[in-house]
């Protein structure tokens, strides 16, 4: 009897790619497995689709049948019935993915369940405040507290109470997985109750019940360097939670935040400040004393003219610039008129002068004069 056209017995064209192949033998091996198909002709079905898929999914068997035909591929192959030889095998892994579908299961791939594995300790995030000044200066040593996942104090994290052990996992009896069938296929899987260990405790411990870890306060003494910026992030290796089977620390990741500061904001490496100075300075000049940051007194020179909002840099003034302490950003120094709300008689009859050299119309009244004179000012 001539065997069955390979491509038409799983729906595809002639140049189908591997993908293509392997998404229609797993449609139709669902559809047709006897487990879930009961029908008389599942089992045959079953059987005509995994012969073809076997042949389709071999570069070199499919290039034979390609050219010779099915009876050649047979012939080499020692296929036969479609389950003879060693056929099967080559399924393990389409075979994986399809059981994983229809029973909802890990079968730690294809038929071999594996056991639980060394795993790394989760990351751990925490948020550090710092004043401007210490982002200015860095930091030595600063004490932070948090909680982390940690080894047990009471069982050491053994998991097991004091003066008892582990035993042979009575359900896969040491073998860590455990076998059941499913229609004609045996499939084997991680033990559920020891998860694979193949063995489980006597006596858990009450503390941590069993899991070896609890949460604890933990304390750490963190450098922080000068430039530090708002947002910046530091690692410290093995800060995080601790791992599974000796799996080993996660680590701890600190988010910088600079409180605002009452006097200077910062720009990246450049600190500004705005001070007030009158209209006399700003009009004929002169010297003003400001602190920087570190609260170190500075003379700054006004220039003659200044207007409100003119802005004066100073160098080597700012912060520290990030990964180079010895390097400095500017001061920017923006200065703002002032203009009084009470003048004494002799000011007011000075600032009346002056308005009229200026050829300019004032309120001599108190209330309103100095609005429309400083108006004209600014």
């Amino acid at each position: 009897m001539a065997k069955a056209d390979y491509y038409e017995t799983l729906g595809v064209s002639r140049n189908a790619s591997e993908q293509e192949l392997k998404k229609a033998y797993r449609r139709l091996a669902l559809k047709y497995h006897p487990d879930r198909n009961p029908s008389p002709e599942a089992e045959e079905k079953f059987k005509q689709i995994n012969e073809a898929y076997e042949v389709l999914s071999d570069p070199k068997k499919k290039q034979i049948y390609d050219t010779y035909g099915a009876d050649a591929v047979n012939n080499g192959a020692g296929f036969g019935g479609g389950f003879q030889g060693g056929g099967f095998g080559g399924f393990e892994d389409i075979f994986s993915s399809v059981f994983s579908d229809m029973f909802g299961g890990s079968f730690g791939g294809g038929f071999g369940g594996k056991r639980k594995r060394a795993r790394r300790g989760n990351d751990l995030q925490q948020k550090v405040e710092v004043t401007l000044e210490q982002a200015y200066t860095g930091v030595e040593e600063e004490e932070i507290t948090y909680s982390r996942i940690d080894t047990c104090d009471v069982c050491h994290g053994t998991g097991a109470e004091e003066g008892s052990s582990t035993k042979t996992c009575p359900t896969c009896k040491g073998s860590g997985v455990v076998q059941f069938s499913q229609g004609f296929f045996s499939m084997r899987q991680p033990c559920p109750d020891c998860g694979g260990q193949g063995t489980i405790l006597e006596r858990p411990c009450k503390a941590c019940k069993g899991s070896g870890r609890t949460k604890k306060k933990n304390t750490l003494k963190i450098k922080l360097p000068a430039g530090i910026k708002e947002g910046s992030v530091l690692r410290v290796a093995n800060g995080g939670d601790i791992g599974t089977l000796d799996g080993g620390y996660g680590d701890l990741y600190l988010q910088v935040k600079v409180k605002p500061h009452k006097i200077f904001e910062r720009d990246d490496a450049d600190l500004i400040l705005n001070t007030e100075i009158s209209y006399p300075q700003a009009v004929l000049g002169g010297e003003i004393k400001i602190n920087n940051l570190m609260k170190e007194e500075i003379t700054v020179e006004i220039p003659k003219g200044s207007t409100d909002g003119s802005v004066l840099s100073l160098d080597g003034q700012g912060m520290p610039v990030l990964g180079k302490p010895n390097k400095k950003g500017v001061m920017r120094v923006v200065l703002n008129i002032k203009v009084p709300k009470k003048v004494t008689p002799r000011q007011k009859e000075l600032l009346e002068e002056l308005a009229k050299t200026f050829d300019e119309q004032v309120n001599t009244t108190k209330k309103g004069l100095f609005d429309k004179l400083f108006g004209w000012f600014l």
